[in-house]
């Protein structure tokens, strides 16, 4: 069993940061890869930011070059720096860890509001 436990939203200006943090516990071994993902309201769930346990890193098309993901490998905490935020980014940001077997459904956070105002 994992337990993740997103922090860090809030609200800011358009142009501004913040970062946030998911803290992971439990059966750490059994993360694959972990993600970001953002759900606005009336809109799909949508994959933001991803990381491989090598570090391999892939981001969607609308944050590259503004939002960065990391780790903390002591920490056992995943971090997702973002900058330059437009309003478009007002969403709850969700923390997921993928387990190594594709069959298994993984571990979702409870999430944290961001919200860009104009």
């Amino acid at each position: 069993q994992v337990q993740l436990v997103e922090s860090g939203g809030g609200l800011v200006q358009a142009g501004g940061s913040l970062r946030l943090s998911c803290a992971a516990s439990g059966s750490i071994s059994s993360i694959n890869a972990m993600g970001w993902y953002r759900q606005a309201p009336g809109m799909q769930r949508e994959l933001v930011a991803h990381m491989t346990r090598g570090g391999s890193t892939n981001y969607a098309d609308s944050v590259k070059g503004r939002f960065t993901i990391s780790r903390d490998n002591a920490k056992n905490t995943v971090y997702l720096q973002m900058n330059s935020l437009k309003p478009e980014d007002t969403a709850v940001y969700y923390c997921k860890g993928d387990p190594a077997n594709p069959r298994l459904e993984g571990y979702w956070g409870q999430g944290t509001q961001v919200t860009v105002s104009s």
